[in-house]
């Protein structure tokens, strides 16, 4: 199947980039879906990427039942299959597609979910709608988008503030949009659900120990000059080389003070069909 996708992936899949999304667990990215799992049920994970998600739900949540992660690089397919494989979770596929027009019969999954997908695509309403195409009657589409707007650090650090500035413009240039965690409950609308079956809420990742920081700070200054984002900005015409540098540089200043602490704001939607 061709692929529609008109935009462009901001961050890619770089190693710096990798290392944010193999931390992702169902515990710490998909709370809010978890109470409404059934060991049997059939499960849809859109764009799914290394796998991490998709295999902890796989073994955890729905061990009598099957998940099939889709994702359209399909480069990255290779680290979910060796992650099934390493924690011998066998009730997984993992599968190349494209959201935009997804592979399936009409009524196949229970649950159709997606993780930090809607804001990089070009139609996040047309995705949501696909979604809702191949989910059950009765069934559920999930999605939880991080909205870049919300997000909050502390101390204040020279040049974060035109960090944030910098990779909104430059994911609105590749089609995206960085603030979709307070938008896909009107997405969902949009795409066919009745605003009585979306229930939307909220839910944070924070990073405040000495580890957590160093962590998310130097796999940002590092993403920030060798993914995707430099290669676009520079493309785009939203940065320079020398921008680019002094976000890096804000990322590890912040990340050097003994009082650093960051929260990531992400809007969640159960939408029932």
């Amino acid at each position: 199947m061709s692929k529609t996708e008109g935009a462009t992936y901001t961050h890619g899949h770089h190693a710096s980039v990798l290392r944010s999304h193999t931390w992702r667990t169902a515990a710490n990215s998909a709370a809010y879906l978890l109470p409404h799992l059934k060991p049997d049920m059939k499960v849809l994970d859109v764009g799914c990427g290394p796998g991490t998600i998709t295999v902890d739900l796989a073994a955890k949540y729905v061990p009598q039942g099957h998940i099939t992660g889709l994702e359209n690089a399909a480069g990255v397919l290779v680290q979910a299959r060796e992650l099934a494989k390493e924690k011998g979770v066998t009730n997984v596929e993992f599968v190349e597609g494209d959201a935009n027009a997804l592979q399936f019969a009409d009524e196949t999954f229970d649950v159709v979910f997606c993780h930090q997908v809607l804001q990089h695509v070009k139609d996040p309403v047309n995705i949501l709608r696909e979604m809702r195409r191949v989910a059950k009657t009765g069934g559920i589409v999930a999605a939880r988008e991080s909205d870049f707007g919300g997000f909050i650090w502390y101390p204040a650090v020279e040049d974060m503030e035109d960090w944030l500035a910098f990779y909104s413009a430059n994911a609105r240039s590749n089609g995206g949009e960085p603030n979709a965690g307070r938008m896909i409950h009107t997405w969902a609308k949009k795409a066919g659900f009745s605003p009585s079956a979306v229930t939307s809420g909220s839910s944070t990742w924070c990073y405040s120990t000495k580890e957590e920081v160093a962590w998310w700070s130097g796999l940002w200054a590092e993403r920030t000059v060798a993914s995707s984002f430099a290669k676009t900005a520079i493309e785009n015409g939203t940065g320079t080389q020398e921008r680019l540098e002094k976000a890096s540089a804000a990322w590890r200043n912040w990340g050097n003070e003994e009082e650093a602490w960051f929260s990531v704001l992400h809007g969640e939607i159960i939408c029932r069909k």
